[in-house]
């Protein structure tokens, strides 16, 4: 992305092309400095953090059946499937009899320490790895699971324009803990994604990572956001807002067109918790 203005064509999994409408990003930072100063920063965060993992590795081993780890295909940057690293929070062959399928604070699928991984975030500890691998980042849009990505760019505008950056363990829509049930409630995490994408800054990385320690230590979000000055849900709203009414058919993307000709419903987007 060297002149982050053009509209950028990649060939996406399995060939298929990946069209990114146009979009202006304010900063060269994603470009020049983001990976060598998040590669240092990870590094040094999975030096510290890997006694934790292995911990909670055996403890996953002892409570319950199967393999401590958990892998999972996502979509990265443009596209470009990856495989994430996490702590397994779930029995074994969760998703044999369902297939693919968002889960719900309550899923019963979760197992007694699998929630309290999931509370502290310990689990997405083994995440460090993906960003020493160059697939994800630190802080980014929050990553897919490729089986949805049809469902969602059928029913919102733009929505592979998230792909323009690698996805992230933490984000501005991930520390804000959003719980998604409903068609509104995903357009509101890719409303923060895209604001993301548009404003991504060193600066406004450190605020999000600080915001992010600050959270997981059990900080309001509303609080966190007004001490470290983060954007307002006004500002993240008003620019999908702009975007989407500046080019509501999104002719860039087809799937964007999809989403102008058809009005998807609520039930078509189920609870989107990640498993």
């Amino acid at each position: 992305m060297k002149n982050p203005s053009r509209t950028i064509s990649k060939a996406g999994k399995e060939g298929q092309p990946v069209i990114i409408p146009e979009f202006r990003c304010l900063s060269t930072w994603p470009t020049r400095y983001k990976n060598f100063v998040e590669f240092c920063v990870a590094l040094a965060l999975f030096v510290i953090a890997l006694p934790f993992i292995c911990v909670a590795a055996i403890l996953v081993k002892l409570t319950s059946r199967g393999p401590a780890f958990y892998f999972q295909s996502r979509s990265g940057r443009f596209g470009k499937g990856y495989v994430i690293y996490k702590l397994r929070t779930m029995y074994l062959d969760s998703e044999r009899d369902t297939g693919p399928i968002w889960s719900s604070s309550s899923d019963p699928r979760i197992t007694p320490l699998g929630r309290i991984l999931r509370r502290t975030h310990f689990d997405e500890l083994p995440q460090l790895w993906n960003v020493l691998r160059g697939e994800m980042s630190l802080v980014g849009p929050r990553p897919e699971r490729p089986e949805f990505l049809p469902l969602l760019e059928k029913s919102l505008p733009y929505y592979r324009m998230r792909l323009m950056l690698k996805p992230g363990i933490t984000g501005l829509a991930q520390v804000q803990l959003y719980a998604d049930t409903d068609l509104a409630s995903v357009r509101r995490k890719l409303a923060h994604d895209l604001y993301y994408v548009h404003a991504s800054s060193g600066w406004l990385d450190l605020r999000l990572l600080m915001a992010t320690a600050f959270v997981v230590l059990g900080f309001s979000f509303p609080l966190v956001r007004r001490i470290l000055r983060l954007p307002r849900p006004k500002e993240i709203n008003g620019l999908y807002t702009r975007l989407t009414k500046k080019n509501p058919t999104a002719s860039s993307c087809e799937a964007g067109a999809a989403a102008s000709r058809t009005k998807p419903t609520d039930d078509a987007i189920p609870s989107m918790e990640s498993a």
